[in-house]
């Protein structure tokens, strides 16, 4: 077997080259993690609008009110019907945009319609409690008497 000693400068080159597909590596790699970070973010608000809207909704509506009033959540955003349609729109359009075509739909129907009850709860049941209290306290308030003449 012969072996050969390589150029100093040939080795030099092979570093360079080496570094600089490395550099270009990271330069490729960075952009896609940043775009990745950002299509989770915007995501993550479209949901949280959708969430908002049902969320708006349902206060607004006595029949939804009612269910939520009765912790069925699910129920109370089915009331609401097409009323947020624009945000779920939006939200879907944005995950086929993102995941490819249907993934909106499949994400609706499943993920987030799954974590829809527990998220209504999370953002009515204080507003709920604090209206029981209220009404709590006015039925408990004892009647002012006239005071003798």
């Amino acid at each position: 077997m012969v072996q050969r000693k390589l150029n100093p400068l040939a080795l030099g080159l092979l570093g360079v080259l080496a570094a600089s597909c490395a550099t270009a590596s990271l330069a490729e790699a960075r952009p896609a993690g940043r775009a990745k970070t950002q299509a989770r973010t915007t995501l993550a608000h479209l949901d949280t609008a959708s969430t908002e809207c049902f969320a708006e909704a349902v206060l607004a509506n006595p029949v939804a009110l009612a269910h939520a009033k009765a912790s069925r959540w699910y129920q109370a955003a089915g009331v609401i019907g097409v009323v947020c349609r624009r945000e779920v729109d939006r939200m879907m359009q944005a995950r086929d945009a993102i995941q490819g075509p249907g993934a909106g739909q499949r994400y609706f129907r499943t993920v987030y319609a799954k974590r829809l009850d527990r998220e209504l709860a999370a953002r009515l049941r204080p507003w709920l409690e604090r209206q029981s209290v209220a009404s709590a306290d006015l039925r408990n308030e004892q009647p002012v008497e006239a005071a003798p003449e």
